[in-house]
């Protein structure tokens, strides 16, 4: 694997910056500017920050997790009204007093990289991955997808291969025996947990480098921002990020965001970069 260096969420973050332009004028192709001025951060970059921020400062402790992860979502989240919150999500984030809405949305997987950076063991993957998605998509499909990326971001990182990858992910989350050049002329905009979660997976089981999974990702059109979000987060753990791309990448952050990261990756750093 790659030496590249990443803070395992940023892999999702500039997936969902680059996907940013093509949710809504999708892509049936892998040949596309990457990173364009066009592009924004969008909720799938703060709410995956903002779980970062509790993962970080309760110290993976369940309890005091369970107890500062709203708070933090809700601060985070709220100055970025026009971020691209579903309508669900944007009742609770502005709610004096929110609570689970048994969603299946695929919000609950591109949001989740962090766990896979901090957790030293496949039971608190679970874990933790449950305790930070449960708080709005507590339906068993968000909290599944949400699990499976989790799990195979702590994988990648674990130094796990491919086939390992794809072998865990088939015995306890998705079949994958698909190909995304099966499915790209016919696949649609999906915004469910299973709808879209399994194509994230391929499209980086199907990679050759970072870059390569998240114009995987956004081929297949969807859902492009919060997929290649997800395939992101794997890439990033599995390749590392290469150092023009993170440093571009960051760049479309807002200095409180950005803030946030570096907090992160100073607990929690990412490869080394050559």
């Amino acid at each position: 694997m790659s030496e590249n260096g990443g803070f395992l969420m940023v892999g999702a973050i500039i997936g969902d910056i680059v996907g940013s332009v093509y949710e809504w004028d999708n892509l049936k192709s892998k040949d596309f500017f990457f990173l364009t001025p066009k592009c924004f951060f969008t909720d799938d970059s703060i709410m995956t920050i903002a779980i970062a921020v509790a993962l970080l400062k309760s110290r993976k402790d369940p309890e005091l997790l369970k107890t500062m992860l709203v708070p933090l979502m809700q601060q985070i989240g709220r100055p970025y009204p026009r971020s691209g919150y579903g309508g669900h999500f944007y009742e609770w984030m502005y709610h004096d007093d929110p609570k689970p809405y048994n969603s299946l949305g695929n919000g609950a997987g591109m949001r989740v990289s962090a766990v896979g950076r901090v957790a030293s063991s496949i039971e608190e993957v679970k874990l933790l991955s449950k305790l930070v998605t449960e708080v709005t998509h507590n339906h068993p499909e968000g909290l599944r997808a949400a699990e499976a990326i989790a799990m195979c971001t702590f994988l990648a990182y674990q130094g796990k291969s491919k086939e390992d990858i794809r072998t865990y992910v088939q015995d306890h989350y998705y079949p994958l025996e698909f190909t995304l050049d099966e499915i790209r002329p016919f696949y649609t905009y999906d915004v469910t947990a299973p709808g879209s979660t399994p194509e994230a997976i391929v499209a980086f089981l199907e990679s050759t480098d970072y870059e390569d999974a998240i114009r995987n990702a956004i081929s297949i059109g969807g859902d492009s921002d919060t997929i290649a979000a997800m395939t992101g987060a794997i890439a990033e753990a599995y390749y590392g990020i290469p150092k023009s791309i993170k440093s571009k990448g960051l760049k479309y952050l807002t200095p409180t965001l950005y803030r946030y990261v570096v907090e992160f990756e100073s607990k929690y750093p990412g490869k080394i970069v050559k």
